[in-house]
């Protein structure tokens, strides 16, 4: 009995330790915020609904991008708008195509995708984030086509 409750206690104890240890080094991992918003439009926060680059310790997290109320609806103009206001964010923010990790594309028309592909090639430096390419529903938002 002894020997069974001393193996229960060490276990236990081992448990806990491991639990506490994991703790501490999960919170030494953990970033510090800057939830202070980047915003390249030179708009304040009082008047955006959301900012347009958010940092987060070391990683910074672009809002969704589409092309402007003057679009052309051309693909390849559009994607390249987007972009270049991508790009504009991530230097506000102190980072760089070349850094992005993962992006997301809605397209208004699976039609559009070798379109968009021509201009998205290449701009992310010589190793291309990881992409999801996407058909809205109904088109998305009307005149636009990214």
């Amino acid at each position: 009995m002894k020997s069974t409750r001393r193996s229960v206690i060490t276990s236990l104890l081992s448990t806990i330790a491991g639990m506490a240890g994991f703790s501490l080094v999960a919170q030494s991992q953990t970033p510090k915020t800057n939830d202070a918003p980047f915003l390249s439009t030179g708009a304040s926060p009082d008047v955006t609904l959301y900012p347009g680059s958010i940092r987060y310790g070391n990683l910074v997290f672009v809002s969704g991008t589409g092309a402007d109320a003057e679009s052309v609806f051309e693909i390849k103009a559009d994607t390249d708008f987007v972009l270049k206001k991508m790009e504009k964010r991530l230097l506000a923010a102190g980072s760089s195509m070349e850094k992005v990790l993962k992006v997301t594309v809605f397209l208004s028309d699976m039609a559009d995708f070798e379109g968009m592909n021509e201009v998205y090639r290449g701009r992310f430096g010589s190793k291309a984030p990881v992409r999801s390419t996407v058909a809205v529903a109904k088109g998305g938002i009307p005149g636009r086509s990214i």
